[in-house]
């Protein structure tokens, strides 16, 4: 087998996240992305080594049994979603197959495996947009979506994207008809020339209030109440409360606030969780997914169980979500996270809330920890996708908490501190899925863990 050379196989499984398996007569196994188990696929080699091989698809032969035709028409083109081909309990089927694959190798012992709970909604569930400005082609027309599967350079224009609903698609579509009316640039990648970069846009399912956010370098001007009576013009479902403008001459290719101008409204929406009130900024953390945060949150509350009379510390607590929805029925909740404008947001929504037993601590859970001058009795962990740092990780265990709840966006970050964890001292009880991503490879996981009695 040499880089280069074509073959035929049958994907036999597909592992976390999309890693599908197929045997080759060789006796090869080659590792391809973006199929389904049981499709036929022609294949091309991209690496080889000694027992396995990378491979990409160049074509699908044969479709898998339980294949369908996905909905959305920029499928297969859009690298935003990989499953949209299967029918959604297919989908759970499957993300549970691959989680539980990776917990019995990860657990030392027995533990209750809950299976998965689906998202409340399987298309229009997203409330928070980031699409990028380019071309769908060298040198074609400015095109506004997401980025082209396999692409770092190449957009797709994705105006009837399915896991938005239509308000995010007709801001979309007028923003991109304005700035190609004005024959604006994007900012090119290679070349760190051109204007346009980013559109923001986030919505709040029980409220409607929609934000939405101009992300450009300062390369050039245009006329931004034009643009802004284009979007008030429009008939939409929600209320546009905010339209910013947010300036970005960094030569990385993220979403990074340089400066922030309001054009119209406010710099803030509001959403309301469980009952619980929550104003978000432009660039602050919150689940992409409102009803499926609440199935989140409502599992992650029943695995911590009885609080009352307890301090609980929620480490990297984000805008502390999580950390309010314990809060009325705890003594005391500790949130410790990073990002110090996230840990501000979570005091303002603690006010919002009525809460008064919330602190919230700036900084590295790893360093931090060892000023918060409290004991805890629970521990809720919520870390970024990958995990928990093994120092920090040691100094959590310290403390030698009876029961600790951790909550995973990355479950092969969570397999792997796992192995720790469990190394000092402390075993699964059970494990749930929960998915807030229909249509995606993502899926967050939820494990209740014990200190194990001497």
């Amino acid at each position: 087998m040499k880089k280069g050379q074509v073959y035929e196989g049958i994907i036999e499984k597909v592992a976390f996240p999309n890693k599908g398996y197929i045997s080759t007569e060789e006796g090869r196994t080659v590792i391809v992305k973006n199929g389904l188990p049981g499709q036929k696929v022609r294949f091309y080699i991209n690496k080889v080594r000694k027992e396995k091989a990378e491979g990409r698809i160049l074509e699908v032969l044969e479709k898998a049994s339980n294949e369908c035709e996905a909905a959305c028409p920029h499928f297969g083109a859009c690298g935003g979603c990989t499953y949209q081909n299967l029918p959604y309990e297919e989908q759970l089927k499957l993300k549970e197959s691959q989680v539980k694959a990776l917990m019995d190798e990860a657990c030392l012992s027995e533990y209750e495996w809950e299976g998965i709970k689906p998202s409340p909604l399987q298309e229009a569930y997203r409330n928070k947009m980031e699409f990028s400005f380019g071309d769908e082609y060298k040198d074609g027309p400015l095109a506004l979506g997401m980025h082209k599967r396999g692409s770092f350079h190449d957009i797709v224009n994705v105006s009837e994207c399915r896991i938005v609903d239509e308000d995010f698609r007709a801001v979309l579509k007028a923003t991109l008809a304005y700035f190609t009316s004005i024959q604006a640039t994007y900012y090119h990648r290679m070349r760190h020339e051109g204007f346009l970069r980013h559109l923001l846009v986030r919505k709040a399912v029980k409220t409607g209030e929609l934000l939405i956010d101009l992300v450009t370098t300062r390369q050039s001007t245009f006329c931004e109440q034009e643009w802004v009576d284009c979007l008030l013009n429009l008939e939409l479902k929600g209320k546009i409360v905010g339209i910013l403008h947010t300036y970005n001459d960094s030569v990385a290719d993220v979403v990074k606030d340089e400066g922030t101008e309001i054009l119209y409204g406010q710099d803030h929406f509001f959403e309301e969780l469980l009952e619980l009130k929550f104003k978000i900024s432009p660039f602050s953390f919150f689940q992409t997914n409102s009803l499926g945060a609440e199935v989140l949150y409502e599992t992650a509350r029943e695995y911590i169980g009885e609080t009352k009379d307890k301090v609980i510390f929620d480490l990297y607590s984000g805008t502390g979500t999580i950390a309010q929805i314990l809060a009325p029925v705890a003594k005391k909740v500790v949130g410790v996270e990073i990002v110090e404008e996230a840990v501000n947001a979570a005091k303002v929504n603690a006010g919002l809330n009525g809460l008064c037993n919330c602190t919230f601590w700036a900084g590295d859970v790893l360093k931090v920890i060892d000023e918060l001058g409290e004991t805890p009795d629970l521990i809720v962990l919520d870390p970024p996708r990958d995990g928990v740092n093994p120092k920090a990780l040691e100094k959590i265990t310290n403390f030698g908490v009876e029961k600790m709840v951790y909550i995973s966006c990355k479950p092969t970050s969570l397999a792997r501190d796992l192995e720790m964890l469990q190394g000092r001292g402390y075993e699964v009880e059970k494990v749930c899925c929960v998915d807030m991503f229909p249509g995606t490879v993502h899926v967050e996981t939820v494990v209740l863990m014990s200190k194990v009695k001497e």
